[in-house]
C-alpha cells in the first residue's frame, strides 16, 4: 500500500514509518525536516500548510496521522491550528485524493478527566471535560476524524499510552535528567497502577490498525503493553536502565496538584524556556491509576505486543550503555512533554 505518515520526526512517528516500510508498504513521511529514514520518501512541509498537505496525499491509499503539537503548555491558538485544523485539513485532502484508510493517532488523555481508570476501554473522547490544551484539542481532532468515517474512507483512532523506548527525548530523558539532579518526585507512595507502551509495540499496533481499518473503522482503541506497574516501579525501572538513581523525593499528591495549577497560571503569564516542572494534568497522571482493558484492542486489531516491559527495559539499558561508551553520558535533552 502507498502510505503517508505524518510526524515522522518524533520517536513514535519514526518507528511507525520503519514498521510500515518493513511490512512492504511504500512509505512517504511528512514533517518539516528530512526524516533520515532509509527507504522512505520525504514530503517536507507542515500540516498547517494547505498546499503542502494537498501535495503530500496525492496517490496515497492510506494515511497515518501522528503530527501534533504535544506540550504541557503553549498558546491555545497553536494547539487548535495544528491539532484540530491540521487534522481536518489532512482528512479532507486525503478523501479528495482517493485514500481509503486513515489512522488517527490520538491519546488516552482525551478521555481521562482526573479520576482513576481501572481496566477501562477507549471511552468517548470529551473535549469539554479534557484537562489541558493538548488533551482538549486532541479530543476534538479525534472526533472530527471519526466523523469522516465511511465504508469508502475507513477511519480508526488509536490511543497509545505513555510511549517510551531507547532514544526517547521526552518521557525517558525527563525522568533520567530529574533523577540525576535529585528532583524527580514520587507523588504520595507512588502506588498508582499505570499502563505504558514500549515504542515498538505502539508502532506495530498502529500498523495493525491500518491493516484492519476495513473491519475496525469508526472505533477508537487504547494501545498498551498490557502490563500495569506502579508509578514507583516504572520510574525505578527506567532509572536503573538509564544509570540514574531511583527517585527519593516524595510529595503529597494534593500538594502537587495545587502546585501544578499555580505553575500553569504563572506559565500562561510568563512562559519558561522549557516545559513547566509540574501541571495539574501531570500531577493527576502521576497520582491516579490508569490502566486499560486490552481485550477488545487485541481482538479487533488482531494484534498483540511483541516486546515485554522487562525486555523493553533491557533494550533501554543496552542503548544507554552504548550511548555512554560513545559520549560519556546518557542520551536525551531532558526536555519533557505530555505523553500519549
Amino acid at each position: 500500500m502507498r502510505v503517508l505518515v505524518t510526524g515522522a520526526s518524533g520517536m513514535l512517528g519514526r518507528a511507525v514509518a520503519v514498521q510500515l516500510r518493513d511490512e512492504g508498504h511504500e512509505v512517504t513521511t511528512m514533517q518539516r525536516s528530512a526524516s533520515g529514514i532509509a527507504g522512505v520518501t520525504d514530503a517536507l512541509g507542515s500540516i498547517t500548510d494547505d498546499t503542502a498537505v494537498a501535495r503530500a496525499v496525492v496517490g496515497m491509499e492510506g494515511v497515518v496521522h501522528l503530527a501534533a503539537k504535544v506540550s504541557l503548555s503553549g498558546a491555545e491558538a497553536e494547539f487548535e491550528a495544528v491539532n484540530i485544523a491540521g487534522t481536518e485539513r489532512l482528512v479532507e485532502h486525503a478523501k479528495a485524493a482517493g485514500a481509503t484508510r486513515f489512522v488517527m493517532v490520538s491519546s488516552p488523555s482525551v478521555a481521562h478527566f482526573g479520576a482513576a481508570i481501572h481496566g477501562a476501554g477507549a471511552d468517548e473522547a470529551r473535549p469539554d471535560l479534557a484537562h489541558g490544551s493538548y488533551a482538549r484539542t486532541k479530543a476534538e481532532a479525534e472526533l472530527r476524524a471519526l466523523a469522516a468515517d465511511s465504508p469508502d474512507f475507513a477511519v480508526v483512532a488509536v490511543r497509545p499510552h505513555l510511549v517510551w523506548g531507547p532514544g526517547d527525548t521526552q518521557l525517558v530523558a525527563r525522568i533520567l535528567d530529574r533523577a540525576t539532579r535529585g528532583t524527580l518526585p514520587l507523588l504520595g507512595r507512588g502506588a498508582a497502577l499505570i499502563d505504558s507502551c514500549y515504542v515498538d509495540n505502539a508502532a506495530s499496533g498502529i500498523a495493525a490498525a491500518l491493516r484492519r481499518a476495513p473491519v475496525a473503522h469508526g472505533n477508537s482503541y487504547v494501545i498498551t503493553n498490557g502490563e500495569p506497574r506502579t508509578v514507583a516501579e516504572l520510574m525505578e525501572g527506567i532509572c536503573r536502565a538509564g544509570g540514574a538513581p531511583p527517585p527519593r523525593l516524595r510529595v503529597p499528591a494534593v500538594i502537587a496538584r495545587a502546585a501544578g495549577s499555580l505553575i500553569e497560571g504563572v506559565w500562561r503569564i510568563r512562559p519558561g524556556q522549557d516545559e513547566p516542572p509540574m501541571t495539574r494534568f501531570l500531577a493527576e497522571q502521576l497520582s491516579t491509576a490508569h490502566w486499560f482493558d486490552q481485550r477488545r484492542t487485541r481482538a479487533d486489531l488482531d494484534w498483540t505486543p511483541a516486546v515485554s516491559l522487562e525486555e523493553g527495559l533491557q533494550r533501554l539499558t543496552d542503548h544507554t550503555a552504548g550511548s555512554a561508551s560513545g559520549s560519556g553520558s546518557h542520551s536525551g535533552s531532558g526536555s519533557g512533554r505530555e505523553r500519549r
